[in-house]
């Protein structure tokens, strides 16, 4: 009986021992991009389709870096669009006869929208996606700094660690968003 115990006793602690195997090294982290920006906590290099592998070429990477900020900005407006709109806060007028605080939050609003606010909004979109652009040779930084030199907020006062921070806080937002 005594050897019994002394059994259960010893499985029973080997259970909470550690786990000397080495970790297995996985595809996601042999992508030369795993220590770029937004590899970060709490997914690291987070690519589960594996598209980066693939991928050796750095404009191609600053495409889509540039892509998922473009993204990541314009989920969080519509989120904070969102937000405004669920509380109860609307612009004041109206739109060819359509009060905006009748337009509803949501995809909804689409039904109510009258026909020229919706082309207003796509007219808008177009003419950022087309002219707000990464222009070369106007000291833009990274990809996705659509400043082009003529606005700044206070970033060039900025040391790069706090820039390098409030870009992976920008990344990890939008992604959240």
């Amino acid at each position: 009986m005594k050897t019994v115990i002394a059994s259960a006793l010893v499985a029973g602690a080997a259970a909470f021992a550690p786990n000397a195997s080495p970790k297995a090294a996985t595809a996601l982290h042999e992508s030369k991009y795993a220590s770029e920006l937004g590899a970060q906590v709490p997914l690291g290099f987070w690519d589960p389709m594996g598209v980066m592998s693939n991928i050796d070429n750095d404009k191609k990477f600053a495409l889509f870096r540039e892509s998922e900020i473009t993204h990541g900005r314009m989920a969080m407006l519509a989120m904070a669009g969102q937000l405004t709109t669920r509380a109860g806060i609307h612009f004041p007028g109206d739109f060819e006869g359509v009060a905006y605080a009748d337009i509803p939050p949501g995809m909804a609003a689409f039904d109510v929208m009258p026909a020229h606010l919706k082309g207003d909004i796509f007219a808008t979109m177009v003419f950022l996606g087309c002219f707000m652009r990464d222009i070369p040779g106007t000291g833009n930084e990274f990809p996705g700094d659509y400043r082009n030199g003529w606005i700044d907020f206070g970033w060039d006062s900025f040391d790069e660690d706090t820039k390098l921070k409030k870009r992976a806080i920008e990344l990890n937002n939008g992604r959240a968003a």
